[in-house]
């Protein structure tokens, strides 16, 4: 099962016991917010994309939106979501639960410019009812991405 990946990966960096699993649906930023007691913009939604021939995920904050020039202008392609068959296939975690921890090997992980506004955000761990709450150099830390970018929209006018 993907949590117990995400899991096993956060008991090697002594962090297990942060990890937060509900009884209630976490799979949409909204039911996230309400699960965790969070605002919405809050919750880091992981979308996963291909790009070329890597997967390739990018976290955001909940109310943020990728924005398709910028994601041309970054990288070189349309951007071109996973279905939820290839998402569980390429990345290792079913839509809903999708994170960047615990990935499948050659899996490319971004974080967007859009999370760097908060203390603490809340990624999925791998499963559509779980969350870990993190700072963002936290995040950074165990998502390992390539680069911070800034593809997204919709978020700035809301601080």
């Amino acid at each position: 099962m993907s949590i117990e990946k995400v899991r096993a990966f956060f008991a090697e960096q002594g962090i297990e016991d942060r990890v937060m699993e509900f009884d209630v649906s976490s799979a949409t930023v909204e039911l996230a917010a309400l699960a965790v007691g969070t605002e919405p913009r809050r919750i880091a939604k992981t979308l996963s994309f291909m790009v070329g021939e890597t997967p390739t995920l990018i976290v955001l904050a909940g109310d943020a939106r990728i924005d398709n020039p910028a994601f041309k202008a970054q990288f070189h392609c349309k951007a071109k979501m996973l279905s939820a068959e290839q998402a569980a296939e390429f990345v290792g975690h079913a839509v809903g639960g999708v994170c960047p921890f615990a990935v499948n090997d050659g899996v490319e992980v971004y974080l967007d410019e859009s999370l760097r506004r908060f203390e603490t955000v809340f990624p999925a761990c791998g499963s559509s009812n779980s969350a870990i709450g993190l700072t963002c150099e936290e995040l950074e830390r165990y998502a390992r991405p390539v680069a911070w970018i800034d593809v997204c929209k919709g978020w700035r006018d809301e601080g």
